[in-house]
């Protein structure tokens, strides 16, 4: 099987995610199934059968969980140090040619992408156009919207 890449704080994530799956979730639907089996037929026990479904998602969210942290390569983006080149874990700023708008991204592994906190796939169009540039390269990025062009600003490993 494949590893994929995923960085420290990353693994971290899902670590912490599963752990409160495991330790605070299940007990609660585990409790919240034996309550709605105490309200007797579950034919038509709709709490029953939620839980049920709850039930069913968490623990598909656990095994997908626990799946992904051991097939994964674990990368400490702390430890890299490959200078002002774009790497996987590297936080990037782009400025963008046109509008002069500057956004920061950092290219994670594809389970922990997340365009709200700016992490974004190391599969994605614009990852894909960044790894192995330099600081002060502009690149070009192919995209569904259209070709957009950003200046590499700034690089850095935290």
């Amino acid at each position: 099987m494949t590893r994929h890449p995923l960085t420290k704080a990353g693994a971290d994530r899902l670590r912490e995610e599963l752990a409160r799956l495991k330790k605070e979730e299940r007990p609660k639907i585990i409790a919240a199934i034996a309550e709605a089996r105490a309200h007797g037929d579950l034919k038509e026990n709709a709490e029953y059968h939620a839980a049920r479904e709850q039930q069913g998602f968490v623990e598909g969210r656990i095994q997908h969980l626990e799946s992904t942290i051991s097939h994964a390569q674990i990368i400490d983006v702390a430890q890299l140090n490959p200078g002002d080149k774009v790497v996987f874990g590297a936080t990037v700023t782009l400025s963008d040619e046109e509008t002069a708008e500057e956004t920061t991204y950092q290219i994670v592994g594809d389970v922990e992408a997340d365009i709200k906190h700016n992490r974004i796939a190391v599969s994605s169009p614009i990852s894909r156009a960044l790894i192995g540039q330099h600081v002060g390269d502009v690149v070009v990025v192919r995209a569904p919207a259209g070709e957009r062009e950003y200046e590499i600003v700034d690089v850095e490993y935290r």
